[in-house]
């Protein structure tokens, strides 16, 4: 077997996913390539500006796998928010792991522990969007057989004509469960014991950058709380509906706002609202 750590550059000017829907269409989107391209899944974490996973197939389809993610997310986006081309640009990096020593526990801890290294949670459990709470559960989550929606409720769900697994779990969050198609039992095998698995998540190199750091360079709030709160400062502060109708000064006034508010860092303004991380440097230099 042949596995593989999928990594994409993290965006600094915008974000892949704006709101809990983009989400949820990233997870199901998830389940569907790994039927379609017939790819074993270990692990996986969807970021706001960077996705994360751990593969077994062969390299080939390791590439389309993401390329493929790539391409169906944009046409979502497009179709959404107008966005043309939006991740066509955005490049990704596959890396052989070697299954004959601990390099499959480490890849799978660090993308296990990416939001815990954000500041966004404080175990990988507590994020929803991947696969950070299915492993060594005393209780699988309840979800609702796919094969008993209408093929209109699934295409809906879905935004897919393919056919897909029937004993698939759709959970009442509106995504097909991780833990319905994931290769639990292989990751489990691997760690051996709860204990085993914790000692490489809290000794992965994300936890070190998390514990090094101090927190102090992390955002507290994820990127879609803080982007779903731009509109309502821009009419409230300028009477102004959107950033675009916004001066330099009332820009810099707003990104004087997020960062008090929501302790947001330069990266994550830059993130939210679009701009270099040079162009939001220069104006809270202003203030």
């Amino acid at each position: 077997m042949d596995y593989w750590l999928v990594t994409t550059d993290h965006l600094t000017d915008r974000i892949w996913f704006r709101d809990e829907d983009d989400f949820k269409m990233g997870m199901n989107l998830v389940a569907i390539l790994m039927v379609v391209l017939r790819v074993d899944i270990f692990s996986f974490i969807l970021m706001s500006n960077h996705v994360h996973f751990v593969l077994c197939c062969p390299g080939t389809k390791a590439e389309q796998f993401i390329n493929e993610f790539k391409r169906r997310f944009s046409q979502y986006l497009s179709k959404k928010y107008g966005c043309k081309e939006f991740l066509r640009k955005v490049q990704y990096d596959i890396k052989p792991i070697s299954g004959m020593d601990e390099s499959l526990e480490w890849a799978i801890a660090y993308v296990q522990m990416n939001a815990v290294a954000a500041g966004i949670c404080l175990n990988a459990s507590g994020y929803p969007w991947g696969s950070g709470d299915v492993f060594f559960r005393a209780f699988r989550r309840k979800g609702r057989r796919l094969g008993t929606l209408s093929e209109r409720a699934r295409r809906r769900l879905l935004h897919s004509k393919e056919e897909m697994p029937q004993d698939l779990l759709v959970g009442e969050e509106g995504y097909i469960l991780p833990e319905s198609y994931l290769k639990i039992e292989f990751v489990e095998a691997v760690f051996r014991t709860p204990k085993r698995m914790d000692y490489f998540l809290r000794n992965s190199s994300k936890a070190k950058r998390r514990i090094e750091s101090d927190g102090k360079d992390s955002p507290v709030f994820r990127d879609q709380i803080v982007l779903s709160a731009i509109s309502d400062l821009c009419i409230n502060l300028f009477r102004k509906p959107s950033t675009r109708e916004l001066t330099e000064d009332e820009l810099a006034e707003l990104l004087k706002q997020l960062r008090f508010r929501f302790s947001a860092n330069v990266n994550q303004l830059g993130r939210i609202t679009g701009l270099s991380y040079e162009k939001v440097t220069d104006l809270l230099n202003r203030l």
